[in-house]
């Protein structure tokens, strides 16, 4: 919208080449209302994604060690992430360094918890995927422990989030999990795909479909590079999307909708 007011504008006052500088501004302005202020400033974004991937290892080192052990699942899973990223000999280095930092049984992770408030903290789509990432990590093998949910609630705590929210958002990323793929893979599917959209049956046809676009916009690829996600880590995005729109074709099967 502003790139087209710029340049009728620019052209109205200046002419061709005004309309070009319009042009110019009003696209920039238009990148900002849809993907906030890293979208504008590369530098900015770059150290926003430089801070996210630092806090993802690290907390999903400290995860793994929640409840005394590291499992051959939990290793598998963080393998399987990094392959995902095509990251580089030197990052996956770099990385499973950050990973073997938060699993010290010492380490304070307070201070990156923090460095990542005062970084990304202002976006919510990023502590959001933030949250995602690790709980996805802690239910890698199969299960969500008590240590693992304490420690996931800390997290959640120290990003903003109350009891009622995490607890709301964790039922949705379970929810979602269980239609991996694009598939429901569970007995209760349609109980899972109502907590995956974060509604209820209850919800009316228009709460449901309002949640379902709240959803893939939140996961939409260029709205998360936008704010700081680094592009290689939107893939798990993307699966998110599937299983949100598996969830969603089911309960509109199921209403008719």
């Amino acid at each position: 919208m502003f790139k087209i007011i710029g340049l009728l504008l620019g052209y109205y006052f200046l002419g061709i080449f005004g309309a070009f500088a319009g042009y110019i501004v009003g696209s920039i302005l238009d990148r900002y209302r849809a993907y906030g202020a890293g979208a504008i400033n590369p530098l900015t974004n770059a150290h926003r994604q430089t801070v996210f991937i630092e806090t993802v290892f690290i907390l999903m080192g400290k995860l793994a060690k929640a409840d005394g052990h590291v499992s051959q699942d939990e290793i598998n899973h963080v393998e399987d992430f990094m392959r995902k990223l095509g990251m580089s000999s030197e990052h996956r280095q770099l990385a499973i360094a950050l990973f073997k930092q938060g699993m010290a049984p010492d380490f304070d992770i307070k201070p990156k918890l923090n460095e990542f408030m005062a970084v990304c903290g202002h976006t919510n789509s990023l502590k959001q995927m933030l949250l995602i990432y690790l709980i996805v990590m802690a239910l890698s093998d199969g299960r969500l422990d008590a240590a693992e949910e304490g420690l996931l609630k800390d997290f959640a705590f120290h990003l903003g989030y109350d009891q009622s929210a995490f607890k709301q958002l964790l039922e949705m990323v379970l929810g979602q999990s269980h239609f991996a793929g694009g598939q429901a893979t569970s007995a209760t599917a349609l109980d899972d795909a109502y907590k995956a959209l974060g509604v209820s049956k209850e919800s009316s046809d228009q709460e449901v479909k309002r949640a379902y676009r709240k959803l893939m916009s939140q996961y939409h690829p260029d709205k998360l590079m936008g704010q700081g996600v680094p592009e290689d880590m939107i893939s798990m995005a993307t699966a998110q999307t599937q299983e949100v729109q598996a969830a969603y074709d089911l309960i509109k099967k199921s209403r008719n909708m």
